[in-house]
């Protein structure tokens, strides 16, 4: 007899904290000079975080370090900005703006920034699976993709 493998729907997760504000144990607080960020729940398998975005705060380019995961917008309205490697062509940028109650999975290899592109602050929810240990930064240079550095969680966060 084999073990079923259960796996955590990390987008199901974010809705449902999304859904309750109450339930959170720290209010939403916002920054103006940097993105405010707080871990609200972890598990076994998965972290949550609460993540708050003002006009123009926003990411860098950068990956999980290998864990799954999905984020939820609360309120506002963000822009993923994913890498995308066509064959034999140079790595570009595919925008998708996601709204109030939008949502989004990714896997374990997925690249991205997030940015608040709007004039008005927005919320989010997002969902690690396993919870992170390192994020990689990159940027798109004259050779592609390069890596700008690389951030281990309890050190740089």
């Amino acid at each position: 007899m084999t073990a079923a493998v259960v796996r955590t729907d990390h987008l199901a997760l974010a809705a449902w904290h999304a859904a309750a504000p109450e339930r959170w144990p720290v209010a939403p607080r916002f920054d103006a000079t940097e993105r405010w960020y707080q871990r609200i729940a972890a598990e076994f398998d998965h972290e949550v975080w609460l993540l708050t975005w003002l006009p123009g705060q926003g990411t860098d380019l950068h990956d999980h370090g290998g864990s799954a995961g999905a984020f939820h917008v609360v309120s506002g309205t963000l822009t993923e900005d994913t890498v995308t490697s066509p064959a034999g062509q140079p790595p570009r940028i595919a925008a998708r703006e996601l709204g109030e109650g939008a949502g989004r999975r990714f896997g374990g290899q997925h690249i991205h920034r997030i940015t608040n592109r709007t004039n008005r602050p927005a919320v989010s929810i997002h969902v690690y699976g396993p919870a992170l240990t390192a994020m990689t930064r990159y940027r798109i240079g004259a050779r592609g993709l390069e890596i700008t550095a690389l951030e281990r969680a309890g050190v740089q966060w």
